[in-house]
């Protein structure tokens, strides 16, 4: 017999519960009556106490009671070899693929079945089952599953090296997380690639200007995820619904099992500052125009000089000036762009963006650049790999600092096309939740194999070793010494006491 969780085995520590309650039975002294004290002689003053064991029936079958809940809780399973004799190897299938992943391999799989192969589930447990009367299940659906089978093979490294394994599952990538493991096994794993290998869901949904709704739309094929934008009017669009739920715009896909999304109805709030540097702020409020007409979400952007004038809670401050930006902004900006002081040296190089959409043939020429002072999070960077705009996260607010200035003399930025695609790729740098179900990307069969090595020559047993959960039995005990306890225990406390 072993145990999963050993680490239960801790509750025992429980079993000086009861050893306690019937050990402190404490037997008070007796007083004993006399006519005259005058012959006896002055003794010293001692206290006698006495520990003793009563209701020694009840004592145990509380500590057994205990002792069994620690050892349930430690998952007990009967562990046993299998003899090969009879074994000729394994055929894994994962329960939730399994009628899919078998008519994809369905000759292999019936030819190593017929000769002597047995049929277990891909899955911790590994549990024998009958193939042929899963098949034969009309009620047996495929349904979604996100096992890791890297996870999985690790487990399987308790099988023997000598007997065969044939695995066959589907090859999307949420089925491998971690490293690659390592085995001796003699593994045959072959994959496939699912029917189901496409899917549409909703990322996000928005208000624009003109009272139409953004969607973006996510879309997963085996090549990889990539992402659409739409817009949309509560006309009956042909794959959107748009509808109200508990006050708030929602829309969904059609035909679809994601959840409708709530349409963010916020308006885009960007604020401006500058003291001296005036032309810098001509530039990028014309990028950021451009940015919010190409975007077409709500939006205000508003040019201060006075910073006592900025409102709180800015999705975006763009701070101009050499001053610091006052805590109270930094408390309730959410993003703030700043320029960063210190030395300025002069420099021949590029400014890097580290996008591969951006027009790489024609560089950013970079004339001028702060001396950064310390490391943070790069986003874009000079042809020597040196910050040119880092980012950090100050409580709940990211803070960019620019190690340059939106000014001709410093660089080539606002002259560049890609100078507004920056400024989008910045303000619109969204990290969309996509649900496993909907991640339809694979791994190849290279990528998928895990490491051979070589097993050690002196093997403990040739034989596989199946685990049998006998937990129901510890249960069944747990019920009869409760049962048991309670009956004693009332009997106990109805015996009349005859004084």
């Amino acid at each position: 017999m072993h145990f999963l969780s050993p680490i239960w085995f801790f509750a025992l520590v429980a079993l000086s519960i009861p050893i306690v309650i019937h050990l402190w039975n404490i037997k008070p002294g007796k007083t004993l009556k006399v006519g005259s004290i005058i012959l006896i002689s002055e003794a010293s003053k001692t206290n006698r106490r006495s520990l003793k064991l009563v209701d020694i029936l009840l004592f145990i079958l509380r500590c057994l009671l205990l002792a069994l809940l620690a050892f349930l809780l430690a998952a007990p399973v009967w562990q046993h070899l299998q003899t090969t004799e009879k074994v000729k190897g394994w055929v894994l299938l994962p329960k939730e693929n399994l009628k899919e992943s078998y008519q994809k391999f369905k000759p292999v799989v019936d030819s190593l079945t017929r000769s002597g192969y047995e049929f277990h589930y891909f899955e911790s447990d590994f549990a024998k089952g009958d193939l042929t009367k899963l098949l034969a299940d009309t009620n047996l659906k495929d349904t979604i599953s996100t096992n890791n089978y890297w996870g999985l093979v690790k487990q399987l490294n308790k099988i023997s090296s000598v007997l065969p394994v044939y695995l066959f599952t589907p090859n999307g990538g949420i089925h491998f997380k971690g490293s690659k493991p390592s085995t001796g096994l003699s593994l045959h794993w072959q994959t496939y690639t699912s029917t189901d290998s496409v899917s549409k869901w909703i990322a996000a949904a928005s208000f624009t200007a003109n009272n139409t709704i953004k969607v973006t739309q996510g879309n997963g094929s085996p090549s990889g995820t990539y992402y659409t934008e739409q817009f949309i009017k509560n006309d009956g669009n042909q794959y959107v619904d748009v509808k109200v739920q508990n006050g708030q715009p929602v829309v969904s896909l059609k035909n679809s099992e994601q959840p409708p999304v709530q349409v963010d109805t916020s308006t885009l709030r960007i604020a401006l500052y500058t003291d001296k540097y005036a032309l810098d702020a001509g530039y990028l409020k014309a990028a950021l125009s451009a940015v919010v007409n190409f975007n077409g979400r709500k939006a205000i952007i508003k040019q201060y000089n006075n910073a006592a004038q900025i409102a709180g809670g800015q999705d975006w401050l763009f701070w101009l000036s050499d001053a610091p930006v006052g805590s109270g902004l930094v408390n309730s900006s959410k993003n703030i762009f700043k320029y960063e002081n210190g030395k300025v040296v002069s420099t021949a190089s590029w400014i890097d963006a580290g996008n591969a959409l951006f027009n790489a043939n024609k560089k950013i020429a970079l004339n001028k650049l702060i001396a950064a002072t310390d490391k943070n999070e790069t986003v874009w960077h000079n042809g020597f790999g040196i910050s040119v705009l880092d980012k950090k996260i100050q409580e709940n607010t990211n803070i960019y600092r620019f190690y340059s200035h939106f000014n001709p003399n410093w660089n080539d930025l606002v002259w560049s096309d890609n100078f507004p695609k920056m400024i989008l790729k910045l303000i619109n740098n969204n990290i969309y939740q996509q649900p496993e179900k909907f991640d339809k990307r694979i791994l190849t069969n290279q990528q998928i194999q895990p490491l051979q090595i070589k097993q050690a020559t002196e093997v403990a047993s040739v034989n596989p070793v199946e685990q049998v959960d006998i937990s129901k039995y510890f249960w069944l005990l747990v019920v009869v010494l409760f049962v048991t306890e309670r009956i004693l225990s009332h009997k106990t406390k109805t015996i009349p006491i005859n004084g």
